[in-house]
């Protein structure tokens, strides 16, 4: 097989693959996540979009509530990259402890909620394979990423917040 045959060959064959990969996602994960994104827009519907706003208002009073639960809602409803919109509602030197927050949180949320940011799924589902193969149970290490990027989102939150301060003053 001289060169240009085996370079076409593989060529293809790239594509090929490819294109099984793609069909294992779309029978796999598509509708999951289309139906957990239809999830969250009927609850917020349901709810209404009034009250969902007021209720992340009230979170941005509080460092422990801007920290933990402001970043989750605005990535469980408005996923990636929307969610940074939760920002408006924080007061201006507390922002960039929100944003580092809501930045630590966009991986691990993709083990229970893989619609909230899809361009990190494919580092869940690399991990979870190995974690398969191993012979464990993805379900416990989905819960564990979820809560302990909780507990590191307030930790960076709140460290962010006083190095903010800090920077302030000495401006």
């Amino acid at each position: 097989m001289n060169i240009i045959e085996w370079f076409g060959k593989h060529f293809i064959g790239l594509f090929e693959e490819g294109g099984k990969q793609f069909t294992e996602l779309f029978t796999s994960i598509v509708p999951t996540l289309v139906v957990l994104l239809t999830f969250t827009y009927a609850m917020i519907k349901f709810i209404g979009e009034e009250r969902v706003t007021k209720a992340i208002q009230l979170t941005s009073k509080y460092t422990l509530t801007r920290y933990t639960i402001m970043p989750m809602l605005s990535i469980l409803l408005l996923t990636n990259p929307m969610a940074y919109t939760f920002g408006k509602f924080v007061d201006e030197k507390k922002k960039p402890a929100f944003f580092d927050s809501l930045v630590t949180f966009l991986h691990p949320v993709t083990a229970l909620f893989p619609y909230a940011n899809a361009g990190e799924l494919f580092v869940y589902l690399g991990i979870a394979n190995g974690i398969q193969k191993a012979g464990l149970d993805t379900s416990e290490l989905a819960v564990r990423y979820f809560l302990i990027a909780i507990v590191i989102m307030l930790i960076r939150g709140f460290i962010t917040e006083r190095i903010t301060a800090y920077l302030y003053k000495k401006m």
